[in-house]
């Protein structure tokens, strides 16, 4: 009884403690807003950028330090570096009247200065404790540079693989994508935002932005509340229950209007039914862009934002410029004003800016924490954990360290390209080629030739080198280079091909309506099969590609999107099986554009085809099959794992009665590996249309060579909710299948009957 008189004090206390927090900040807050003017209130308002580094976006802000000055901003981004960010805060500080602190923001996308896989390679290890891990690697080393907002993590379900920023989410699946976004939140703000090492997520992109028409960047979207509900905001509301203190709204149209200018969006789901008490910030000029959407000029769009709940103006300066009139013409209101504004104070004494302005700013910290040893070791181990074994045809891979092997391809010896899209803090001189990666290795006998270009098209080129060359184009011939190739390919005992897409071929404004290897390199591996030597595939890309001569013609494909700073490292690692490779997709691979959008968990048809042979009067192709290519889920090893029988502990249930299903994985490979053993359930019967598969869990498990595990999952009616036609969530009786295998195609089965 002492003992839980003694716990039920300290839960008081701690309750308490919130709120005398909370008390705290409330009354700070109202202090400094009572001094305030209005204008000073609409220039917290204000996010902008000064230019001098990688831009995100077309516009690049004036007269910056005059505004600072003035109190006419809130925050920037883009400023990289202690010192910089420094002497922008003194700027604050010292001449603006109020001294209130900046923001300091800026695309922590995968890793900060150390650059790590893109998101939708890390999300392919299905490793939630290592991803999570990822953002606390990055936020420690962002902030020791003076960062303390992050525009990360981008959450949004992605199911056409043409759309450029596929490459910056978690791929297909709103279950997996939930697990992640929910973790990158917790390691970028680690529980507490007062700690200098924590940065300030921002979930973005709210709402719907991967399912843009045509996959093209920025386009319209179109959709109903229940395949919102079901498939597409799941993610975004798994990442403010984890409470990310920030969200970044979108760029396209929901229900016809602009999601930075939807109240429906902004203050009915995401305040009032979700809950969220942070602030939302506009993504790059997205308030101005609702004029070409037809919502108005400046000053309407502007009032049409703040109405809906927007709180801050990334770049476009309409808040600054037009709000004061708009207050005066009844447009706005004061309240919301003041609500934006304290929402955005709110966020700078949640990081601790008011007791310290540079608490971020510790120049010793960044001499030892940025691009530190270990965090070129966290780098080399994520990107050995996100390559995903497509094919690996007579155990041709791993590779003997004392073969000669031919390395070629236009990716093979590259540093341009390893970092991947949108890694603004990164420095591609710094990332370690592959080649370089298999001398470091120690093999013995390494030849190498470049083979071909990324692309011969130089109109194609100039496109994708806007941020510097990625695509360079050699002097010699096509034929010169192949030449070249196909004779240091007849002098090794196997050829690797390093090839793919340069790293701005995908992310952002970076669609592609055709996403196949370009015919240079394709040209290049055909003349390399030609030679009878074992060919090895390595496949960089940011997004799912269509290999259907690849996946027949290969001995081995291995698919490492971009790695990062690490990539030749680790991507030697896996070629000499120094690490097995255990990832699994995460996002479907399509045979051709014309299956697009292709997803496992789609709906049925009421004329479904059985199997991918061709049925007159079903759902189907005359020129290809239904299926991807590769499935989601789908990863091999250099271990076979063995599924023994599917177990249930029962076959009817009843109310909220707990169901286990289990499985004895086997590993009959000679090499330790890791599985990710998945359980998916299909809803037979409801009240309405259900998708055929849906995952519903995940574990990864790591066996010895011989060794064998019984992996069990706990199923509640929780796992069985969706949103009804009334967007009721909650579920309903009836039987269900249970399945559990290595991807989504190659699962057991087992019905059960659940009734309330």
């Amino acid at each position: 009884m002492k003992r839980l008189m003694t716990l039920w004090l300290l839960l008081i206390a701690m309750a308490g403690y919130g709120q005398s927090a909370d008390v705290k900040m409330k009354t700070y807050v109202d202090g400094l807003m009572k001094k305030m003017t209005l204008e000073e209130k609409i220039g917290q308002l204000n996010l902008l950028t000064p230019g001098g580094g990688i831009a995100t976006g077309a516009v690049v802000s004036s007269d910056v330090e005059n505004k600072i000055a003035n109190g006419q901003v809130g925050g920037l981004f883009g400023v990289i570096g202690e010192a910089k960010i420094r002497q922008a805060q003194e700027l604050a500080i010292s001449r603006s009247r109020l001294k209130i602190p900046l923001l300091f923001g800026s695309d922590v996308i995968h890793g900060y200065k150390t650059t790590f896989p893109i998101p939708l390679g890390l999300s392919c290890s299905w490793d939630i404790e290592m991803i999570e891990r990822s953002a606390r690697v990055a936020a420690t080393e962002a902030t020791a540079d003076g960062l303390n907002w992050a525009f990360s993590p981008m959450v949004d379900i992605a199911r056409d693989p043409r759309w450029g920023r596929i490459a910056e989410g978690a791929g297909e699946d709103p279950y997996l994508g939930s697990k992640i976004a929910a973790a990158m939140v917790r390691g970028y703000q680690n529980g507490d935002l007062s700690k200098d090492n924590t940065l300030m997520a921002c979930v973005k992109h709210f709402a719907l932005y991967g399912a843009a028409d045509g996959g093209r960047d920025y386009n319209t979207v179109d959709m109903s509340r229940v395949k919102m509900y079901n498939e597409y905001l799941p993610p975004y509301k798994a990442a403010v229950d984890a409470g990310s203190a920030s969200i970044m709204s979108s760029f396209n149209v929901i229900d016809g209007i602009p999601a930075t200018g939807n109240k429906w969006l902004l203050t009915d789901l995401l305040r009032k039914e979700w809950g969220f008490k942070g602030m939302v910030v506009s993504d790059y000029t997205s308030v101005n862009e609702m004029i070409d959407h037809g919502m108005g000029d400046l000053q309407q769009v502007s009032a049409l934002a703040l109405n809906a709940g927007l709180d801050m103006d990334m770049v476009g300066e309409g808040y600054l410029t037009t709000l004061k009139k708009s207050l005066k013409e009844g447009k706005v209101t004061q309240k919301q004003i003041d609500d934006a504004c304290r929402r955005i104070l709110e966020a700078k004494y949640k990081l601790g800016l008011f007791d310290d302005p540079y608490r971020y700013c510790k120049s010793d910290r960044a001499a030892t924490e940025v691009l530190s040893a270990d965090k070129k070791a966290a780098a080399r181990e994520f990107a050995t954990k996100s390559f995903v074994l497509l094919k690996n045809n007579n155990q041709v891979l791993p590779l003997k360290k004392t073969n000669s092997i031919a390395l070629v391809g236009p990716l093979a010896d590259n540093k341009s390209n390893m970092l991947g899209t949108w890694a603004v803090s990164g420095n591609a001189d710094l990332a370690i080629p592959v080649l370089q990666g298999i001398k470091n290795e120690g093999a013995t006998q390494v030849l190498y030739a470049k083979g071909a270009n990324i692309s011969d098209d130089t109109l194609y080129a100039k496109k994708i080198n806007v941020f510097g060359t990625r695509i360079d184009i050699d002097k010699r011939s096509a034929q010169e280079m192949i030449d070249e190739a196909v004779a240091v390919a007849n002098r090794a005992d196997v050829v690797v091909a390093v090839i793919g897409e340069a790293s701005e071929m995908s992310g952002e404004s970076s669609s592609r309506s055709r996403i196949d290897i370009p015919e240079s390199q394709i040209n290049l591996i055909k003349a390399l099969k030609r030679t009878g030597k074992p060919l090895v595939l390595v496949i960089m890309s940011g997004r799912p590609l269509t290999l259907n001569w690849e996946s027949a013609n290969a001995d081995a494909i291995l698919f490492t999107w971009h790695p990062g700073q690490e990539a030749g490292n680790a991507i030697a690692d896996v070629l000499f099986g120094d690490v097995n490779p255990s990832g699994k997709l995460s996002t479907s691979f399509p045979r051709n554009v014309g299956q697009i959008p292709v997803h496992y968990n789609h709906l049925n048809t009421g004329r479904p085809n059985p199997g991918d042979a061709f049925n007159k009067f079903r759902s189907n192709y005359l020129d290809v099959e239904n299926s991807p290519l590769y499935p989601f889920g789908y990863g091999l090893s250099y271990s076979r794992f063995e599924y023994g029988p599917l177990q249930l502990s029962s076959a009817a249930l009843k109310g909220n009665q707990v169901l286990t299903a289990s499985v004895q994985l086997t590993n009959k490979g000679a090499y330790a590996g890791e599985e990710v053993v998945q359980l998916y359930i299909r809803d037979l019967v409801g009240s309405i249309a259900r998708p055929l598969n849906e995952l519903k869990g995940f574990k990864k498990v790591l066996l010895k060579a011989g060794e064998s595990k019984t992996v069990s999952f706990t199923i509640t009616p929780e796992d069985l909710k969706f949103y009804n036609s009334a967007l009721r969530y909650d579920w309903e009786p009836g039987d269900f299948e249970i399945r559990i295998g290595t991807n989504s195609r190659d699962l057991q089965s087992v019905k059960i009957n659940w009734v309330k």
